[in-house]
């Protein structure tokens, strides 16, 4: 088997709230969720939490014992909320927060986890990939969002509709009529997407935070077969420029009306054949 990964902030000098790693047997890919200009009760950045959210998992998952996922996953934010529990008030809304792919490789069967909207890609090795993300935030804020991607990217404008939109959004955030993402409490884990597949039926693994599946589910410019045949011959880096070079052509989100005009980007591609 062979893995590549490659990520890029939203622009130089910024922090990248996305965390990706790989050991032998596991793939993790996090995407921090924030919004620089809101209030939070936590000192602590988003790039903070996805990184040490990022490295217990892989901690966990080193240990390869065999649990399920969700445990996995329970334990490793129950940790991160330890890390800062003495110092941060972990009931407040903008407590840092993240969306959860975990690809762990078995010798007979992959066992994965997707919570929250990033996106992982299953290459079967026959027929039409199999897409999996848990879109519940963004069935939820299509109905708030019409203000944000009615204004023009860049202005005063569309930065305090974005900010509102955010707002509204968090309080609806790992609650039984919302959405689940990671954020302090492990009992999120429970609403995260998991199960296996057998190796025989599969190509490859391809993990993606929100600002690398672009081109698919939000422009529209590649089929999920497309971007998949990227991974395949010129590796995440190449994928991540040609999402950058659509950000590029359109910085006023006049074609595709989006939050971020730029957005950290993270793919990890892994080949099991």
């Amino acid at each position: 088997m062979k893995a590549s990964l490659a990520t890029l902030p939203a622009a130089a000098g910024q922090p990248n709230e996305d965390f990706a790693g790989l050991i032998p047997s596991a793939a993790v890919l996090l995407d921090g969720a924030g919004l620089s200009g809101t209030e939070t009760l936590c000192r602590h950045g988003v790039a903070w939490y996805s990184k040490t959210l990022g490295g217990a998992l892989l901690r966990r998952l080193a240990d390869d014992d065999g649990s399920d996922l969700r445990d996995v996953l329970a334990e490793a934010i129950n940790q991160t909320a330890d890390a800062h529990r003495d110092t941060c008030d972990l009931d407040d809304p903008g407590t840092p927060s993240a969306t959860v792919l975990i690809a762990r490789f078995g010798p007979q069967q992959v066992d994965y986890l997707v919570l929250a909207d990033s996106v992982l890609l299953l290459e079967l090795a026959t027929g039409e990939p199999l897409v999996l993300t848990d879109d519940r935030e963004a069935e939820i804020g299509r109905s708030y969002r019409t203000e944000m991607d009615e204004l023009e990217n860049g202005t005063p404008g569309h930065d305090d509709a974005r900010r509102r939109y955010v707002h509204t959004l968090r309080s609806r955030r790992n609650r039984p009529d919302g959405f689940w993402v990671a954020a302090a409490d492990p009992k999120a884990a429970d609403q995260a997407v998991t199960g296996s597949i057998a190796l025989d039926d599969l190509s490859a693994v391809a993990l993606l935070s929100d600002g690398a599946s672009r081109l698919a589910d939000r422009f529209h410019t590649a089929s999920w077969p497309e971007l998949l045949s990227i991974l395949r011959a010129d590796g995440p880096e190449r994928l991540l420029r040609a999402v950058r070079t659509a950000e590029e052509s359109d910085p006023q989100g006049h074609r595709w009306p989006r939050g971020k005009t730029y957005d950290d980007a993270t793919a990890i591609y892994w080949s099991t054949r």
